[in-house]
């Protein structure tokens, strides 16, 4: 799933619009087993200078990985954004590298659940 490339011949000088909704199957083609699921809103304001093209995207939404002490499904806010300047070499540009990236920037380095809500069977184990 590669929901960010964009053909640059049809590309103008003014600001062209680009939004896409991402989820599980986005960060699967990167092989990544640590993201369970996704509901993600990229919004990519695309303009193009002659040679390069700028992208500014605006990320939100949610991810659920693992938590780190019960292994149970966490959901993560994501808030991210990024602005980025490519001097293409061919007619598409591709940033699917760079969406996936800054997303797994913005999450946490320790993935866990609130005090109190991790699974407390598993909890049970690691007290002993």
């Amino acid at each position: 799933m590669q929901p960010f490339i964009v053909k640059l011949h049809g590309l103008g000088s003014s600001v062209t619009e680009f939004d896409r909704q991402i989820g599980r199957e986005f960060f699967e083609s990167f092989g990544n087993p640590d993201i369970l699921d996704a509901s993600l809103e990229v919004c990519c304001d695309i303009v193009r200078h002659g040679a390069t093209v700028d992208v500014g995207c605006s990320i939100s939404g949610t991810v659920t990985v693992p938590c780190d002490r019960c292994l149970e499904p966490l959901d993560l806010e994501v808030e991210t954004e990024f602005s980025e300047t490519y001097a293409p070499q061919s007619d598409e540009l591709d940033w699917n590298q760079d969406v996936y990236d800054y997303v797994c920037t913005a999450l946490p380095l320790q993935r866990m659940h609130a005090e109190g809500e991790c699974n407390p069977e598993t909890i049970k184990f690691l007290s002993k």
